[in-house]
């Protein structure tokens, strides 16, 4: 059966169901589709505010893609009076990014090293700044990627295979190296988490946000020696009593993180493989396309 994809979403609620207060009709929210929007709250996962792991997940009933979606309730995040509609839909990804960073222990005046200029990459440049990070690298494929990144907070943006890229590092932390690196760019290839082993400081912290589809080689044996922290880190959940979507609209609705310039392209539903299109080639400058209704 095909369904509707899309889990970058924000909407108006305009109708509940009979256990669900009536008051929140009209509420404009960002929706948690696929971990908190599905999940079982009985499990233990659910129980430790790890939705997308829960172990009895409801079935998927479809995205954002659609005029109309059906999601839980205890999903739906009320956005920041603040917030317009662009903001409601990138609060997913910069829950992502929160995500890894609060998942990486990220402290106040670190330095950073972003791998990547992607959504996922970007919203990292801009919740680490927010968040307290001190110097941020970045690396980035596209002239306009790094421009925004800078935007962002980001103090340095470098070419992935620009080879001044470790030694600015180094030159910033005393030869140590970054004290936390956010691997944003995952693919088929292993060569970003060679360079986070590269530049990441002895018993410095490694996050990895990317997804990898095929398996990639990792000499361990340099991870021991130095004794870096690999961490994981998939979509969002509750950390210290505080869901990483109420953490992303907090900073947006402060406007400590201001993510509009990052939406370079808006089509309607009806021409939303033109988007998808946009979205694809990055020779079209584009950087986050969305879908308006």
């Amino acid at each position: 059966i095909e369904i509707p994809g899309g889990h970058e979403v924000a909407g108006e609620i305009v109708e509940v169901g009979n256990k669900v207060d009536d008051t929140r009709i009209g509420d404009r929210v960002a929706i948690e589709t696929i971990g908190q929007g599905l999940n079982c709250k009985n499990c233990w996962f659910c129980r430790h505010g790890e939705f997308i792991h829960c172990s009895n997940k409801a079935s998927n009933e479809g995205g954002g893609f659609a005029q109309y979606i059906k999601r839980r309730a205890d999903g739906c995040y009320p956005l920041g009076e603040n917030m317009d509609w662009r903001d409601g839909a990138l609060v997913e990804p910069l829950a992502v990014s929160v995500h890894g960073i609060r998942r990486g222990r990220m402290n106040s005046g670190d330095t950073v090293v972003v791998l990547g200029s992607g959504t996922i990459g970007l919203t990292t440049v801009a919740a680490a700044r927010a968040l307290g990070a001190g110097k941020i690298f970045v690396t980035a494929r596209h002239k306009h990627q790094a421009e925004l990144a800078k935007l962002l907070g980001a103090d340095e943006a470098l070419t992935p295979d620009d080879p001044l890229l470790k030694e600015a590092v180094l030159d910033a932390t005393e030869g140590r190296g970054a004290d936390i690196t956010l691997e944003t760019v995952g693919g088929n290839s292993g060569d970003t988490i060679h360079q986070s082993l590269d530049i990441t400081r002895h018993i410095g912290r490694i996050v990895i946000l990317g997804c990898f589809f095929t398996p990639v080689p990792i000499d361990f044996l340099r991870c021991h020696v130095r004794e870096h922290d690999i961490i994981t880190s998939i979509c969002y959940s509750i950390l210290d009593g505080k869901h990483d979507y109420e953490v992303a609209i907090d900073l947006m609705n402060s406007g400590r993180v201001d993510l509009k310039n990052m939406v370079t392209h808006k089509f309607a539903l009806s021409d939303i493989q033109r988007g998808f299109e946009i979205a694809s080639n990055k020779g079209s400058g584009s950087i986050k396309v969305q879908i308006h209704q």
